[in-house]
């Protein structure tokens, strides 16, 4: 499943969405996000509140729909001449987009995002994976030697603890530091693996040391 494209181009559905995402932009270069409304929103972009509030249901969600086109990929990402400088490269120019101002409102914005339907093209959450899962691909279809790297662990053990530090405000981790993080976790895919059991469910102390044991392992395996 992907991410469609969009309303039809052309048509009222898509104008009225450019209008509004155009409006919604300016008003946030100029406003404090508190002081924005629907009814403002609107007025710039010359719709009714009611045409919005159909459309998105609330500011957030207008805020999130915003946020999406924002963190949309333009383009490949780039190449190195190999595969660990073209993941390093990509981790690094994602970082540096991710943690300025516009990335971690385009970040929050999605998450305070309440959108459940399940639309052909999934909710915004899942847009914003599937954007970074699929420049991922596109970097390890690149190389006949990542046929053994699994585009999920990619996501796991790099991408998700970047956001992480970005939305609770820690310490960035610095550019120089993602390249080691990629040599420890190529070099990881190259024995065996331990994973944190998936599998290990249930309730009670067995169940809980079981899980606790899986994660131990893979902790201290990534930091050998």
């Amino acid at each position: 499943m992907s991410p469609s494209a969009g309303p039809r181009p052309g048509g009222r559905s898509a104008r009225i969405q450019q209008a509004v995402h155009a409006s919604a932009r300016k008003l946030l270069e100029q406003r404090d996000r508190a002081e924005i409304t629907v009814p403002m929103i609107a007025t710039d972009a010359g719709v009714t509140p009611s045409t919005i509030y159909r459309r998105w249901g609330d500011i957030n969600e207008v805020f999130a729909d915003v946020s999406i086109e924002r963190l949309r990929p333009d383009a490949d990402p780039r190449e190195t001449g190999s595969l660990r400088g073209d993941l390093t490269i990509w981790a690094q120019d994602y970082l540096e987009e991710m943690s300025a101002p516009v990335g971690r409102a385009s970040l929050r914005d999605v998450l305070m995002s309440d959108d459940q339907t399940h639309a052909p093209d999934g909710t915004k959450k899942f847009k914003c994976a599937f954007f970074c899962r699929t420049q991922i691909d596109v970097i390890l279809a690149r190389w006949p030697e990542a046929a053994d790297v699994d585009g999920d662990s990619v996501v796991d053990h790099v991408v998700a603890p970047i956001i992480y530090r970005i939305l609770f405000d820690l310490e960035p981790v610095a550019r120089s530091e993602l390249r080691n993080w990629w040599i420890r976790h190529l070099r990881s895919r190259r024995g065996s693996v331990p994973k944190a059991d998936r599998y290990v469910v249930g309730r009670g102390h067995a169940c809980r040391a079981s899980r606790r044991r899986a994660w131990r392992s893979l902790v201290e395996h990534l930091l050998r």
